[in-house]
């Protein structure tokens, strides 16, 4: 018998018992719902079996790593379907991803939309049937020879890339169809009630623009058929509130081909950055935080010690001066150690908060990029906090604080997961259990939930993310505080402390914003263009109905200006309906229109994007009404 541990209770099973049968003897409603598993925090299949004492973790579709699991299995009843309508269709790669899945296929040409809906017929029959998956492995010769057999040269060169190591590979079959994968997957395709093929667009294999360009279909699927109408309907919204669209239709930044990945930030566009960022400096100075500025560009040696040029080369752009290597820096962090190491420090200057607004360039594939959402290049608003091991808790409780508080000012929700130790890490395993369990810690005691994301940390350190959510359920990472031991250790960063001995200080790297680039295409889309006052480009759009009314209107907005507030008269010889129209359009937060009445009243008559008509107000009390949405930054 084996004990296994079931969110706290201990049961016992046979040896050799699969996860499939655990969730069946504890309920027909948890087996029906089970996606995949979680076996001492290693995500694998419900086939899975067991023989020894462990801590087991059913994972449905309401769990991150549950969806992706089914959209998984979707994406082979999608290639399975392909097969059967195109058996000489080649089969590339089939991942789940963020909002679902998708699947390259080499095809004569590119599926068009009657392709898809017959595409999705077929998949509806394969559902209907009810096929049961099964996994088989296969010594690594084998399996080249069956993908050989089957004709999947683009399978078989995945399969040979993975046959070095001389284990086993893994297949999953449903019927006719197999697939070279290495899962996890439903045990049956019966339970993929409702999916949607969304999109089909080409894409370079492995994404190098040298190779073949294959047909790529997108698609998502949900347990329930009332999910995919959701869904389908966030879709819809979201599309009205596309950032690229929108961006151009309010002139906030622009993308040209002479700077692929690299925004514009035209006039408009501007104010709200420099709105965020005076924002930023506020809440920084308000928090006890020094503002520095480092190099855009540092030596081959920097980034040898911080380890970037090993673990990041291929993401960084570099050029050769005086005959030395020299990166464009794709983080801040570096430069802000050697502004600690500009002096001597004792432990009475920790911990030491220093900011950074510091321009980064990252190489991003070109078929990665989107808008302001994965760019190039962004301004980071970037901090770093040096302390001791005994102040971590309480530095880290404070940036929790700051960014609860930023994203409360924008009126998001979000969540928080705390990211474990990759593969591909530095550091002693002592080191990141510490750090690991302080920012545990940190965040329990503070009272907030969590997710674990078992080794999605830096390579340096763990890190708590931040995925706040929008206005229609979309989520969007954004701020992360990362603890690092081991670039004070690499850089040989030292205090004086309280013995007169030096000792070695601990790193907090962290963001609020992440990228404020991203930050304002999220701000877009969650707002549908329609910023908050004091972030709209445009406060106030001031409209005479006359050109009589202009003299008394151009002393509103002298009046307005002198409170910092933004604004603009439209005195061109239109209806003022079709004035007020424009403005909505514009999204301006505010409208004063002026006719006779109103100058005789010393007044101005108020609209509001959102409410229409307000009313008539004096002058000076129209300009403390905006002074103050202004000054709190209210959010309507």
């Amino acid at each position: 018998m084996i004990k296994v541990k079931l969110k706290g209770d201990v049961k016992e099973f046979e040896a050799g018992v699969s996860i499939a049968e655990i969730a069946k003897s504890i309920g027909a409603g948890l087996y029906k719902s089970a996606c995949a598993a979680k076996v001492n925090g290693e995500v694998c299949d419900l086939r899975t079996t067991l023989d020894c004492d462990c801590e087991v973790e059913i994972l449905t579709f309401d769990d991150d790593e549950g969806k992706k699991a089914f959209w998984h299995t979707t994406s082979h009843v999608l290639a399975q379907a392909v097969k059967r309508l195109y058996p000489n269709a080649g089969l590339s790669i089939g991942p789940a991803i963020d909002n679902g899945f998708y699947y390259d296929f080499d095809v004569e040409k590119p599926f068009s939309p009657e392709d898809l809906g017959a595409i999705e017929k077929e998949m509806k029959a394969i559902v209907k049937s009810g096929i049961e998956l099964e996994r088989f492995e296969l010594e690594p010769d084998e399996a080249i020879r069956l993908l050989e057999d089957m004709k999947e040269p683009y399978k078989v060169e995945l399969c040979k890339e993975h046959a070095d190591n001389g284990e086993n590979i893994s297949f999953y079959k449903q019927a006719e169809f197999t697939d070279l994968c290495a899962g996890p997957h439903l045990m049956n395709v019966s339970g993929i009630k409702a999916f949607k093929l969304t999109n089909c667009t080409g894409a370079y294999w492995r994404g190098d623009a040298k190779n073949k360009m294959l047909c790529r279909v997108y698609g998502v699927s949900f347990p329930k058929a009332s999910q995919l109408e959701e869904h389908l309907t966030m879709l819809e919204e979201a599309k009205k509130r596309d950032h690229r669209k929108l961006g151009k239709e309010l002139e906030i930044f622009t993308l040209l081909e002479e700077g692929p990945g690299f925004p514009f930030f035209l006039p408009n566009g501007m104010i709200v950055k420099n709105e965020l960022i005076n924002y930023w400096r506020q809440i920084h100075r308000a928090a006890g935080y020094d503002e520095i500025q480092t190099p855009i560009m540092l030596n081959r040696h920097l980034w040898e010690t911080s380890g970037h040029w090993y673990h990041y080369r291929e993401n960084m752009y570099t050029t050769v001066i005086d005959g030395e290597d020299f990166a464009i820096k794709p983080m801040n962090c570096p430069g802000g150690i050697l502004v600690y190491k500009t002096k001597m420090r004792s432990y009475r200057d920790l911990p030491l908060r220093i900011g950074e607004l510091g321009i980064v360039h990252r190489h991003e594939l070109s078929g990665a990029l989107h808008g302001l959402m994965r760019v190039r290049n962004f301004t980071q608003d970037d901090a770093h906090i040096f302390m001791t091991k005994e102040q971590i808790k309480d530095e880290v409780k404070g940036v929790v604080k700051l960014i609860d508080e930023v994203y409360n000012q924008f009126g998001f929700k979000y969540h928080i997961e705390l990211s474990t130790r990759p593969e591909d890490s530095m550091g002693s395993e002592e080191d990141w259990e510490v750090a690991t369990e302080a920012l545990r810690q940190s965040v329990s005691e503070l009272g907030y939930d969590y997710k674990v994301n078992e080794g999605d940390g830096a390579f340096y350190g763990p890190k708590l993310d931040f995925h706040l959510t929008d206005c229609i359920g979309r989520t969007w990472q954004c701020g992360t505080i990362q603890l690092d031991f081991q670039l004070p250790e690499r850089f040989e960063l030292e205090y004086v402390g309280a013995d007169g001995n030096k000792h070695r200080p601990i790193m907090i790297h962290r963001v609020v914003f992440g990228s404020i680039e991203r930050f304002i295409g999220i701000l877009i889309e969650n707002y549908a263009g329609a910023f908050p006052v004091w972030l709209a480009p445009v406060q106030v759009k001031l409209l005479p109905i006359a050109d009589r009314h202009l003299d008394y209107i151009y002393g509103v907005k002298k009046a307005l200006e002198a409170k910092g507030i933004r604004c603009e008269v439209d005195g061109r010889n239109e209806k003022i309906g079709y004035k007020i129209r424009e403005a909505q359009v514009k999204k301006v937060p505010y409208m004063a229109v002026v006719g006779d009445k109103d100058i005789e009243n010393n007044a101005v008559s108020v609209r509001s994007r959102k409410d229409g008509d307000i009313g008539a107000m004096s002058v000076d009390e129209f300009v403390s009404f905006i002074a103050e949405k202004v000054e709190t930054k209210a959010v309507d």
